[in-house]
C-alpha cells in the first residue's frame, strides 16, 4: 500500500519516496552512526529538499515507534541519536565491563560552577569555591570534552572564559542548559557520586 503523501524528486534519479521510505532512511542513518545527527544534517540524505520541520516531525514519529523498546531515539544538544534504554544498559555493561572514570570533588565542583555560571574565568571559579583551581582540573574537563575556552574577559590580563560544550549536554542526555537540574539537586548528586566511589 503506497503512502498517501509522496515526496517528489528526493533522489538524483527523480525517484519518488513516500514518507515511510523517508522514515526508513532516517532510521538507518541514525542506527548506523555513533554521533548524534541534527535535523539539518539529516536533510543531506535528501539533497536538502525536505525541510527541517518535516524531518523533525518524522523523527518524532520514529521515536514513538521505538517506545517500549530496548532502544530509544533521543534528542540531545547535538541532534538525534539511538541509545540503549536506561533500564537495559546495566545488563549490557556486563558484556564489556568498563570502569566509569571517577572524578574528584574539586573536578565536579568546578564543572558545576562552569555549568551554572558560564561563561566564567578561573578567578570566578576560585572565588565561588573559595580555593585555588589547579590547571589539572581544567585540563581534565577540557580533555573529557565537557568544557572549552569561549573567549577572554575584557579586563587586564585577558583571562580565558570557560563554558560547557555540546558534548557535556550530550553525555547528560540534555538538549540545552535549561534542562540542567536545579543547583541544589546537582550538589546532592555530586555528594552521592563521591560517597559511592
Amino acid at each position: 500500500m503506497s503512502d498517501p503523501f509522496p515526496i517528489e524528486n528526493t533522489t538524483d534519479g527523480g525517484e519518488n519516496l513516500d514518507l515511510h521510505k523517508v522514515m526508513l532512511i532516517l532510521e538507518a542513518a541514525l542506527l548506523s552512526t555513533q554521533e548524534p545527527l541534527s535535523a539539518q544534517e539529516l536533510r543531506k540524505l535528501f539533497h536538502q529538499e525536505l525541510n527541517t520541520a518535516l524531518i523533525t516531525n518524522l523523527l518524532t514519529q520514529i521515536r514513538e515507534k521505538w517506545n517500549n523498546s530496548s532502544i530509544e531515539l533521543v534528542q540531545v544538544a547535538s541532534g538525534w541519536r539511538f541509545q540503549v534504554n536506561a533500564e537495559i544498559q546495566p545488563y549490557l555493561d556486563r558484556l564489556t565491563p568498563q570502569k566509569a572514570p571517577r572524578y574528584t570533588r574539586a573536578v565536579m565542583e568546578t564543572l558545576a560552577i562552569i555549568a551554572y555560571h558560564q561563561p566564567v574565568t578561573r578567578g570566578d571559579i576560585e572565588e565561588i569555591r573559595g580555593v585555588g583551581v589547579s590547571s589539572t582540573i581544567l585540563k581534565t574537563l577540557t580533555t573529557r570534552g565537557w568544557i572549552e575556552t569561549v573567549g577572554q574577559r575584557n579586563v587586564p590580563g585577558k583571562p580565558a572564559l570557560f563554558a560547557t560544550t555540546r558534548s557535556f549536554l550530550d553525555d547528560l542526555n540534555l538538549r540545552s542548559l535549561e534542562e540542567l537540574p536545579p543547583l541544589e539537586e546537582m550538589k546532592s548528586l555530586i555528594t552521592l557520586d563521591l560517597e559511592t566511589s
